[in-house]
């Protein structure tokens, strides 16, 4: 029975299914059936699973040496994770689905909002196939659609779609009875709720609140006293009321963090060196990408808390910049500068990061008091860093880069099982033999 009082709003939430899978299968069909994991940094852990694996009960970010036994009695395929691919193949979803709506919220890399309530005569279940199919035409990829009156109502309608065949990967609560909604709610644990999570659910379940129909019922302003202001927001948001609006323009960053485990232990200040330099160079793309400047450097070490057989140790550092900037060379040179401060001989490093705080966006860049900055060589500075993202981005990342960042770079992260960059390498298409 439809519901009859149908809300204004329709949001719908478009997620790719187990993305960095979906998209290996993509251009490998002989994986279609098979279970297969994606690999994290270093092949370390599941990151990402098909439906083949969950069954067998593997979990996420399992660690990959605890499966291989599994692995080989069930022939369970591991890729490393290839994430030129993921992100090109996530860019193409996201500028089909750009054509399905003019408000169009990218939530992550495999998950985007589309606001439809513009689309009054248009049965939105229907649409939503419509966008189903266009993708997987287009792209190779399947998804699943959730609409709801409000976000949070969206991301459970995802979630409906997901896990219940009989809504053919699209969910339309907002067609939905009051009685049949709540005969859903109340098959869904309340850790599924977007917002509530692993962390929220248990203290949720020592109060009697097991389902979303449980905490649907409860009151906004007690929960809040109990918790805070944001849970009185998802409970207003699974009531319909919106609370959280789509954002069509993702804010800049806070922060910007690089970090990687390395592919070997390290010890030599060189190596660590190549490494820092290496992920602030990353770094600082991401910063001039969102026109920011930042204010301060943080360089962390750290060696592996695992490693029964090595001592353990770790070491960070906070550089505050005596002007903000975006100059790759300036950012340098003050991380390594931090990095030789923390650093100690005879310990062998697993991991090392640098993260820029402080951000401000490049319209309100302050000056120092004396207003000594100089602005010629700012300028150049500026057009520096300009030329350079330009000839990385059409010629590919790295092919101008700083010499402290090296070239043979033993340390690198492995990747023994990365599949070709089919989409955004030449040299690595796809050849058709005639």
């Amino acid at each position: 029975m439809p519901n009859h009082s149908m809300p204004n709003r329709a949001i719908a939430l478009i997620d790719v299914n187990n993305f960095y899978v979906s998209c290996e299968r993509v251009f490998n069909p002989k994986l279609e059936g098979r279970p297969v994991v994606v690999l994290s940094n270093n092949d370390g852990c599941a990151v990402a699973r098909s439906n083949e694996v969950k069954v067998l009960g593997v979990k996420m970010g399992q660690p990959w040496f605890q499966l291989k036994d599994l692995a080989r009695k069930h022939g369970i395929v591991a890729y490393s994770s290839n994430y030129a691919l993921y992100a090109d193949m996530s860019n193409r979803v996201m500028s089909i689905l750009a054509m399905f709506s003019p408000n169009q919220e990218i939530y992550s890399i495999d998950e985007c909002f589309l606001d439809l309530s513009g689309f009054r005569r248009t049965n939105h279940a229907d649409y939503g196939q419509r966008i189903r199919k266009r993708i997987k035409q287009w792209t190779g990829l399947p998804v699943c659609v959730g609409i709801g009156s409000t976000k949070t109502l969206a991301k459970l309608a995802n979630h409906i779609a997901k896990k219940n065949p009989e809504f053919n990967a699209v969910c339309d609560l907002n067609s939905l009875s009051l009685e049949q909604q709540a005969d859903w709610f109340q098959r869904i644990e309340v850790g599924e709720i977007w917002g509530i999570g692993r962390r929220l659910a248990p203290r949720l379940h020592e109060i009697g609140i097991k389902t979303v129909l449980d905490l649907k019922t409860a009151s906004p302003s007690q929960l809040r006293a109990r918790f805070s202001v944001v849970m009185e927001k998802i409970i207003r948001e699974i009531n319909g009321t919106a609370c959280i609006e789509l954002e069509e323009i993702n804010p800049p960053k806070k922060q910007i963090v690089s970090s990687r485990s390395f592919g070997i232990p390290v010890s030599d200040l060189a190596s660590l060196e190549e490494s820092v330099s290496l992920y602030i160079s990353r770094a600082a793309e991401k910063l001039r990408r969102q026109q920011s400047f930042a204010g301060t450097v943080h360089v962390s070490i750290r060696t592996s808390p695992f490693n029964e057989k090595e001592p353990y140790y770790a070491n960070s550092m906070t550089i505050v910049l005596p002007r903000q900037t975006d100059d790759t060379r300036l950012l340098t040179k003050v991380a390594l500068w931090g990095l030789r401060r923390i650093y100690r001989r005879s310990y062998k490093y697993q991991k090392a990061g640098v993260m820029l705080s402080e951000l401000v966006s490049r319209q309100y860049r302050q000056i120092d008091l004396f207003g000594s900055i100089d602005t010629d060589t700012d300028t150049r500075a500026s057009q520096l860093m300009r030329v350079m993202d330009q000839i990385n981005a059409r010629m590919g990342r790295g092919t101008l880069k700083l010499a402290s960042e090296g070239f043979r770079q033993p340390w690198k992260m492995k990747q023994g099982n990365r599949s070709p960059n089919y989409t955004t390498n030449w040299n690595e298409l796809i050849c058709v033999l005639l």
